[in-house]
């Protein structure tokens, strides 16, 4: 199955990363099923994110009666209790989620989390949420928040600007951004110049205003 931005994220744990996480990912037009044990934590979201429940997810009842089998991609977002990290996230691979995303606070955590089956293993910290949203909510590869309003992202070229060279592409004109750099299969990374052509399987750094970066990291 093909990854789209538009699939809805489970996140499971509202500590502060899961939160900033469910809340940019919320505001970036994601559909966001939240998931806490605990019930103020969760009245005190509730208005702010798309769905969101009080459940054990460590319970396989809990998870199956919230419809979390039926998401595509799953976050767990769980990071003092390690118990509940590791068997939550093997809950997720159990319900055969696609692609799963866990937090660890230790390397060690991490290596269980690999081996127990997460797609993707992270290490944030609170103003992570932001940059880890980009990542699993769309096609972007990386992301970085260069300063208030300006942003770097680590993409593929979009099929418009495949094949022609950058200098007559309008792209700064049509969409906002700069390609600074380009990398082709088994080379590394270039400046990207006006004669510069993109090709499929390219990976490029664009830069520019971060809503103009969103909008073009997401075109097909």
């Amino acid at each position: 199955m093909a990854e789209k931005s538009s699939y809805p994220v489970v996140v499971i744990g509202l500590g502060r990363f899961g939160t900033a996480l469910a809340l940019e990912l919320t505001r970036r037009g994601t559909e966001v099923l939240a998931i806490d044990r605990r019930p103020k934590v969760v009245q005190g979201l509730a208005g702010q994110i798309t769905q969101i429940a009080t459940a054990d997810s460590t319970d396989m009842e809990a998870l199956k009666q919230l419809g979390v089998s039926d998401f595509y991609r799953a976050v767990v977002a769980i990071g003092g209790d390690l118990e509940a990290s590791i068997l939550t996230t093997s809950l997720l691979v159990e319900l055969e989620i696609n692609d799963i995303w866990a937090k660890a606070v230790t390397v060690q955590h991490g290596q269980i989390l690999r081996r127990i089956g997460a797609h993707h293993v992270v290490f944030p910290e609170h103003d992570m949420g932001e940059r880890v949203a980009h990542l699993v909510s769309g096609r972007m590869l990386d992301f970085m928040q260069v300063d208030e309003g300006f942003a770097l992202a680590k993409t593929h070229p979009p099929k418009e600007y495949v094949g022609i060279p950058l200098g007559s592409s309008n792209l700064r004109r049509k969409y906002g951004v700069t390609i600074v750099a380009v990398k082709s299969p088994e080379e590394r990374f270039t400046y990207a110049t006006a004669d510069t052509e993109l090709a499929y399987g390219d990976i490029i750094i664009v830069s520019g205003p971060t809503e103009d970066v969103e909008r073009f990291a997401e075109l097909p």
